[in-house]
């Protein structure tokens, strides 16, 4: 039991992150993206550190993302009746 609760603290304490964490994570996402998606904007034309290519780099992580995660199974559930449904998928 007490070993159970320990673990229970330790997961709420990892999960909470300051600000400044969080950030460099993002920053670190941020890089990743850049470094992936860069070089085959720059073959598609657009110039290195401009707004378009970045909008690039954008718009190819989204697709890939959407591409990977359509792919999963979703549950909808209905609630209601003739007229008035609530669904819900997730």
């Amino acid at each position: 039991m007490r070993k159970a609760l320990t673990l229970a603290c330790v997961a709420v304490l990892v999960g909470c992150t300051t600000p400044a964490q969080r950030a460099a994570q993002i920053e670190r996402e941020v890089d990743e993206m850049i470094a992936v998606y860069g070089p085959a904007c720059e073959k598609l034309g657009y110039a290195s550190d401009s707004d378009p290519w970045r909008d690039c780099i954008m718009r190819l992580n989204a697709r890939d993302h959407f591409d990977r995660y359509s792919r999963m199974p979703t549950t909808t559930s209905c609630i209601g009746h003739r007229g008035f449904f609530n669904c819900t998928t997730f």
